[in-house]
This record gives C-alpha cells, structure tokens and sequence, in this order.
C-alpha cells in the first residue's frame, strides 16, 4: 500500500520537473549572455560581430541582466506549491519590471543597433511582434492580478514567459544543425529563430487550454459529488 508520505513526496518531486527542465532551457542563454558581459568588460577589440555591443554597451547588459532575471526567477512560478505562499507574489514584483526590461530593451536593440547581415527583416519584424506582445502580456497579467482574475493572470504570465524562453529554444534548434551543416544562412536563420518563437508560444497556448479543460473537469467532478442541492 502506497502511504500518503510517499505519494506527498512523489508529488513533490514531479512539481519540480516543469521549473527544472524551464532552468536547464535557460541555461545556455544565460551562459552565453555571461561570456559577452566578460567580453565588456576586458574592452575587447572591435569586429563586425561585436561592434554594436562595443560602441553601445548599456542596452545589451541591461537586456543580459534582465532576461537572466526573468528566465531562471520565472521558472520556480511555476511551482504548485510555491505558488500558494507568499513567494509568489513577492517574485513576481521583481519578474515584472526584468520581463519588462527584457522586452523594452530586445526592442530598442532590434531599432537602433546595426544587425548582422544574417538578420533579416523578417527576423527583425518579428522581434518587434514578440516584444510587444510580450510588454502587452505582461500589463494584462499584472491587471488581471489586481483584479484577483488569477486564471487571467496566470495565462498572460505564461504566454509573456514563453516568449522570453525564445532564446533557449533558439539554441535547441541552432546548436545541431551548427554541428551538421555549419552556420546558417539568412534564410534558413529566420526559419530557425521564428520557429523558435512560434514553438514556444503554441506551447503555452496548449499549457493554458490544458489547465481550462482540468479546471472544467474538476469542477464538474465537484458538482457530481456535492450532488443536487
């Protein structure tokens, strides 16, 4: 017979199989943003790659530091268990401003700094869509919260979150084609960086019906116990 302290603890550990696997998509953008807050700060020579980072450093650390906020604090929202203690409000009053901060600045680098040649306008343009929808869906989220709209809330914070984990999906698709063909083309760059995006957004998208359809059933499960009043 299964004791109710071995089911407690199986719970436990699958409620932390979202944020970790969340933690590990996180972690080679936040690597990779470490090694150019490195290159910075040892004032490297200029290259074709590197200039814009050079000659305007403050809005890609102030992007670097933001993202790495939001993407590795983010994920333990999704906790269960967390989410029922006062954590959960606190985090998400430094969540807000980083997801913020992390949209705002994706969006003045995507205007105002010189790209390489291998991002397209169809890349750009679609930066420029996920960082307003990202800014949007933060301001419904957080609105929604106010109004104690929670369902709202948590369906806004996931899409917003998804959004920022577009990097972390950008290096699970980049990465081994890299290693099979060699460095993408334009074209086949924007494929690849869009796809990203779009995976990441239809999964939250499921995320979110998924939880309506559990809420649907355990409400009606409720109503069938409680019975005819």
């Amino acid at each position: 017979m299964t004791t109710p302290q071995v089911m407690t603890r199986s719970t436990s550990r699958r409620e932390w199989l979202v944020p970790a696997g969340l933690l590990l998509l996180a972690l080679v953008p936040a690597l990779g943003g470490a090694v150019r807050v490195s290159e910075l700060a040892a004032d490297p020579a200029l290259t074709t790659e590197n200039a814009r980072f050079v000659t305007q450093p403050i809005p890609v650390l102030v992007h670097i530091v933001c993202v790495t906020v939001y993407s590795l604090l983010g994920a333990f929202q999704f906790v269960p268990s967390l989410r029922r203690r006062s954590w959960h409000r606190l985090a998400g009053r430094v969540l807000f401003p980083a997801g913020l901060g992390t949209a705002l600045t994706g969006l003045w680098m995507t205007a105002f700094y010189d790209m390489p040649a291998k991002d397209t306008a169809v890349v750009n343009g679609v930066r420029y869509v996920v960082g307003v929808v990202m800014v949007v869906a933060l301001v419904l989220g957080v609105r929604a919260a106010l109004r104690r709209d929670f369902v709202t809330h948590r369906a806004w914070m996931v899409r917003a979150y998804a959004l920022a984990m577009g990097a972390g999906t950008q290096a699970l698709l980049l990465g081994p084609f890299i290693v099979v063909a060699g460095i993408p083309g334009p074209v086949t760059n924007t494929v690849l960086m869009t796809a990203a995006w779009v995976i990441n957004a239809a999964f939250a998208e499921w995320v979110i019906r998924r939880r309506r359809v559990a809420r649907r059933t355990t409400g009606r499960a409720a109503g069938r116990v409680a019975g005819p009043v």
